[in-house]
């Protein structure tokens, strides 16, 4: 793999590394003040929000709490199936907690639909999510996110998270993909 700025797969990009840690901040001191009397059991949405969801709550001057689940409904590709099933569940009892599910970006809304009713059902206080990104135009379900980060344009993107085939989560800022289709 040559070189991100050289990357032939890696197109414009969509938010620089400055632009999501001053978003990832603002977002954090939003949570601090609506759950300063009961600070939040944080679920992260593995693999994609473990970024965020790691930046975030350093920007959380609270005692939180964090657990990770893992859903898959993409597969190898880069459009949601709409069929969605947990990988890895979470280790906590929601029972009577304030949760809150820090996701990495929203495409259609069927993920976030099927995790709110399944968390739901483990009866928590409160239920409520952050989104680092919502990808716009993609909606197939309402989305009612309390915390927003940023809204894109449609197309495909990587970095701080989010891949394709495993592949550049590690980059710092957001991207367009252009390369390849991956194999389904």
């Amino acid at each position: 793999m040559s070189s991100w700025p050289d990357d032939p797969d890696l197109g414009p990009v969509v938010l620089t590394g400055a632009q999501i840690a001053a978003r990832v901040a603002e977002l954090g001191a939003e949570v601090a003040g609506d759950y300063a009397d009961h600070p939040p059991l944080l679920v992260g949405v593995l693999k994609g929000a473990f970024v965020f969801m790691s930046d975030l709550a350093r920007n959380i001057p609270l005692p939180v709490e964090i657990d990770v689940m893992a859903v898959a409904s993409y597969g190898a590709g880069t459009t949601t199936s709409g069929v969605v099933r947990i990988v890895k569940d979470l280790d906590t009892d929601l029972t009577g907690r304030h949760v809150l599910v820090v996701e990495d970006i929203v495409d259609s809304g069927l993920t976030l639909s099927y995790l709110r009713r399944n968390l739901r059902a483990r009866q928590p206080e409160s239920l409520e999510v952050c989104a680092l990104l919502v990808r716009e135009g993609r909606q197939r379900a309402p989305l009612d996110l309390r915390y927003t980060g940023f809204h894109i344009p449609p197309e495909f993107v990587v970095g701080y998270g989010l891949d394709v085939n495993q592949r550049y989560r590690n980059l710092p800022d957001v991207r367009v993909y252009c390369g390849p289709a991956p194999v389904e």
